[in-house]
């Protein structure tokens, strides 16, 4: 809810409900996430996020605001699951087939880490990220940087003779498009997208938004998709 560049924006209604509540419904369309965590913080801001979740029946964790490092590992060694997908709540045209591909490479390829993100193919809002707890345990005991605690995984990817990892791509390329949500160009792009997927909130598919934007190109956010991971950039 503190976000610098748009606040509250997790809370903003596209077709009547919150960003965040279309977001998680559009990951529990996947057919292999079991378990789904909010891992927000203790920041008197985030409580109206909370109690939105409570009243939905999302699980949600509270802890450091500027430490997200240490939310994932509290987390993850309550819940101990074998593999984490971390996907961050500003992207709601999450694509739940993309999640359940990406998972299924993942283990055949016996890697560590995997993100579709290391050479984006895929739209800057369709990040997804995968790696196993011995993987984060590991990735736990080392020294990590302020920026690294911050940013999660960025520990991982500063470390690649440490860790295997690999990135997962599409076909197309298709990373110049910005499907994020930072500022409010990017949400009245999203906007437009979910009122004219109105009724089909959940279903509507990767390919299908990709003709929405061919068929309505002036609909584009107006900030440029090379902006993509600025928050990192600028550290």
């Amino acid at each position: 809810m503190s976000s610098r560049r748009l606040p509250g924006k997790v809370l903003m209604p596209l077709n009547g409900e919150p960003m965040i509540y279309r977001q998680i419904a559009r990951i529990l369309e996947s057919q292999e996430v079991e378990n789904l965590i909010v891992a927000t913080s203790t920041d008197p801001s985030d409580d109206e996020l909370v109690d939105y979740l409570n009243m939905k029946g999302v699980a949600s964790f509270r802890g450091s605001l500027d430490n997200v490092f240490s939310r994932f590992y509290e987390i993850i060694n309550c819940e101990s699951p074998d593999t984490i997908i971390r996907l961050t709540a500003d992207c709601p045209l999450v694509m739940p087939n993309i999640i359940d591909a990406m998972l299924s490479q993942f283990y055949i390829r016996e890697t560590e880490y995997m993100s579709n993100a290391l050479h984006p193919t895929y739209p800057d809002g369709l990040d997804i990220e995968i790696f196993s707890r011995e993987c984060f345990n590991r990735l736990s005991t080392l020294s990590l940087t302020q920026e690294e605690l911050e940013h999660v995984t960025l520990g991982i990817n500063n470390r690649k003779d440490v860790f295997k990892i690999e990135n997962y791509s599409d076909v197309d390329d298709n990373s110049k498009l910005r499907w994020t949500v930072d500022y409010l160009e990017d949400f009245e792009f999203i906007k437009a997208v979910y009122a004219n997927f109105q009724g089909r909130e959940k279903e509507f598919t990767y390919q299908e938004v990709l003709n929405f934007v061919e068929l309505n190109p002036g609909i584009e956010s107006k900030i440029s998709w090379t902006r993509r991971n600025e928050s990192l950039k600028r550290q």
